[in-house]
């Protein structure tokens, strides 16, 4: 049974930085493609970030390209955002996902595309 489970939410102020965590249990990490989507209060889900397999190739959504990071840490089954320059528009549910389908950038940002996912922590960003 594959389980994530996102940690590192909470409060910040504009200007700010947060990581969040997400450790990958049940799933043979290695083969998973792995992404962060968001779900602003009453927006839909959009996605944010995703590395490839081998932690090489990573894709961004626009409005964080240059102030997020992605990675991947396989020793821990961990994949990690960090996220830098917080503005009140990153206040979001951010989950992440993962799928062992191979990482086109054409379709990582697809929430349909990914199979298992977290729970969600929560980042409010505000003064």
């Amino acid at each position: 049974q594959a389980q994530l489970v996102e940690s590192g939410g909470g409060l910040a102020q504009p200007g700010d930085s947060l990581r969040l965590s997400c450790v990958v249990s049940g799933l043979t990490f290695t083969t998973q493609r792995l992404a962060w989507f968001r779900q602003p209060p009453g927006k839909e889900r959009e996605f944010v970030a995703a590395i490839a397999q081998n932690g090489r190739i990573t894709s961004y959504g626009d409005s964080v390209k240059g102030r997020f990071t992605i990675s991947r840490e396989s020793g821990k089954n961990t994949v990690y955002l960090q996220m830098s320059a917080l503005k009140p528009e990153d206040t979001a549910v951010y989950y992440c996902a993962a799928d062992s389908a191979a990482f086109f950038v054409r379709d990582v940002g697809d929430a349909n595309k990914y199979r298992s996912w977290g729970q969600g922590t929560r980042v409010t960003v505000s003064s």
